[in-house]
């Protein structure tokens, strides 16, 4: 049994489903023009849970990331923070408040170094203003350190030791998915969107990014995970989501959700 095994059979999230909702999205629905993308959706990630997002291409996937995260917004419905509303506030200022995403394409800066782009990655660097660079450049000094340390430590988590000051351009594309879990790493989170982690990936990393989203679910990081690789998504979440033609099919414990028989039809391609 390997570690992302040992981590579902045993503590995986499983015995955290009925903690608080740190993450609520309510009867959340979404038109564009006469086009409903989503109708009626609804879905929670328990504090410290591990919640996987399946469903066929064109399901509403994608759209619903984007309006949990602020990029855009519902035409109904709700979304909230450890029980708080956050409609109003914007992608950055969801970010502040502990909720972060990856993308399915990574968004590295290419010429920068992986050390660098983590660096860029630290939130209020008082460095950038010029206030606290000319009267305050003890505190600069202070949080450049405080980053720098971070910065390293999350190097080593990552195991990216090795290529650290190579241009992130050319690393591979599990690399740059592991760059793209330490940028959102900087910004200290509460839960983390994660959008096709293991797309483009060799297995070979498609286990260590697996091992390293454990450890930090561990550390009390909630996550919720859009994944077509449901063989590699079946051993880190606790439960599954199924979302097709914009709605909720089924939702519970991986294998009871593949083998529902709505699950084969829609996204499987089995009979219904």
């Amino acid at each position: 049994m390997n570690d992302a095994e040992h981590h579902n059979a045993t503590t995986g999230g499983r015995s955290k489903l009925d903690a608080p909702s740190v993450l609520e999205v309510a009867h959340v629905d979404k038109y564009f023009g006469g086009f409903c993308a989503l109708r009626d959706v609804s879905l929670n990630v328990p504090a410290g849970g591990l919640v996987g997002l399946i469903g066929p291409n064109g399901a509403g996937k994608s759209t619903l990331f984007s309006i949990i995260t602020g990029f855009i917004a519902p035409s109904q419905g709700t979304v909230s923070l450890r029980g708080r509303p956050v409609d109003t506030l914007s992608p950055f200022e969801r970010a502040r408040t502990g909720m972060v995403r990856t993308f399915q394409v990574p968004r590295e800066f290419g010429h920068l170094s992986v050390r660098e782009n983590l660096m860029a990655a630290v939130p209020d660097q008082a460095g950038e203003r010029l206030f606290d660079l000319f009267f305050r450049p003890q505190r600069v000094r202070i949080q450049e350190q405080e980053g720098a340390a971070l910065v390293e430590e999350t190097i080593d988590f990552l195991k990216l030791k090795r290529i650290a000051d190579q241009p992130a351009a050319k690393l591979s594309g599990g690399q740059k998915k592991l760059l793209e879990l330490g940028r959102v790493m900087m910004t200290r989170p509460s839960v983390i969107l994660l959008d096709e982690p293991f797309s483009g990936v060799n297995p070979v990393l498609i286990a260590e990014i697996i091992d390293r989203i454990i450890e930090l679910n561990e550390r009390g990081i909630s996550f919720l995970v859009i994944e077509h690789d449901l063989e590699a998504l079946t051993r880190l979440v606790a439960r599954l989501t199924v979302i097709d033609y914009g709605t909720i099919i089924a939702e519970g414990a991986p294998q009871a959700v593949l083998a529902d028989a709505r699950v084969r039809a829609a996204y499987l391609g089995g009979p219904a």
